[in-house]
């Protein structure tokens, strides 16, 4: 009897109507189940509230009007909302850890609002510098690309993170460095993704 042959499916690359189906409200959509927004903070929230934001640029220098963003960090004590994470550390019943944001259709800001995380422990328990990590949809992006934000001000714990160190060269490291400043009286982090070019961001191969 002859072995049957199957064929591979046809494949095609993310979006452009990514909010459709993650954040249908942006799409005009009602009804549907409550889904993850860009705030993970509420009043009761522990921890330093920051917001990060930026715009994503593609090879061309262009805006992505239309990109997808989601973080996943630890709260304030360094401890991840997740079973995987076993340390003997508090919880925040208040924190999630997890964001999902477009970028606007318009300016193409995306953005944050949630707390400074803490220090967590990688690989062989060496400490890692306070991040988000981020995983970023866009047209033309077969997979989502993934990287990590970390913070301008706390360059001692940066010098010594592992990942970054990983990176050789300084001006690469660098694309990974959100910048402080402050408006109105909050603090504001300034982080910028390259999808190409001579500015590009690092990505991670997971």
């Amino acid at each position: 009897m002859p072995i049957e042959t199957l064929k591979e499916t046809a494949s095609q690359t993310a979006g452009p109507y990514l909010h459709i189906g993650m954040m249908p409200a942006a799409a005009g959509i009602t009804g549907r189940r409550k889904q993850p927004g860009n705030t993970l903070v509420s009043a009761e929230t522990q921890g330093t509230r920051v917001r990060v934001e930026g715009y994503v640029y593609d090879g061309a220098e262009s805006l992505v009007r239309d990109g997808q963003l989601e973080i996943w960090q630890a709260n304030a004590q360094g401890k991840y909302n997740h079973p995987a994470d076993t340390q003997d550390k508090p919880l925040d019943a208040t924190f999630k850890g997890f964001g999902r944001a477009l970028t606007d259709f318009k300016t193409g800001l995306w953005w944050f609002d949630t707390i400074k995380p803490g220090i967590v422990p990688g690989r062989r328990e060496r400490p890692m510098a306070p991040h988000l990590n981020l995983l970023l949809f866009a047209r033309g992006i077969n997979m989502g690309l993934q990287t990590r934000i970390y913070f301008a001000d706390d360059a001692a714990a940066n010098a010594a993170d592992p990942v970054l160190n990983l990176i050789e060269l300084p001006a690469r490291r660098d694309t990974l460095i959100a910048k402080r400043t402050e408006r109105d009286g909050k603090v504001v982090y300034q982080f910028d993704i390259h999808l190409q070019g001579e500015k590009e961001t690092v990505f991670f191969d997971i």
